[in-house]
């Protein structure tokens, strides 16, 4: 069985996070690929810890489907930046 205390501080260190690092950077990076631009080395390694972070919390959200909503929302979001991120470099590699 979880240790449901664990679970809570977890919980709001990563609410606090996202507030105000992650969702900041990710709505920044939805702004510059809507406007065309490609990502950079930081762009991108912020989004592969992303990434790599939600891999390891997902048993968390799994426990406590009160949140899944919201996860699932952040994946969209990083869905939407990735894919608009990869047209934005396609369409600068064919230009010539």
């Amino acid at each position: 069985m979880a240790d449901t205390s664990k679970d809570a501080g977890l919980i709001q260190v990563l609410a606090k996070r996202l507030e105000t690092k992650r969702l900041p950077w990710a709505l920044s990076l939805k702004e510059k690929v809507d406007r065309g631009e490609t990502l950079d080395e930081f762009d991108i390694q912020f989004l592969t810890e992303v990434f790599e972070d939600a891999q390891h919390i997902r048993p968390l959200v799994d426990r406590h489907p009160e949140w899944q909503d919201l996860a699932t929302r952040l994946v969209q979001l990083y869905k939407e930046i990735t894919d608009k991120a990869l047209e934005n470099e396609q369409a600068k590699a064919g230009s010539p």
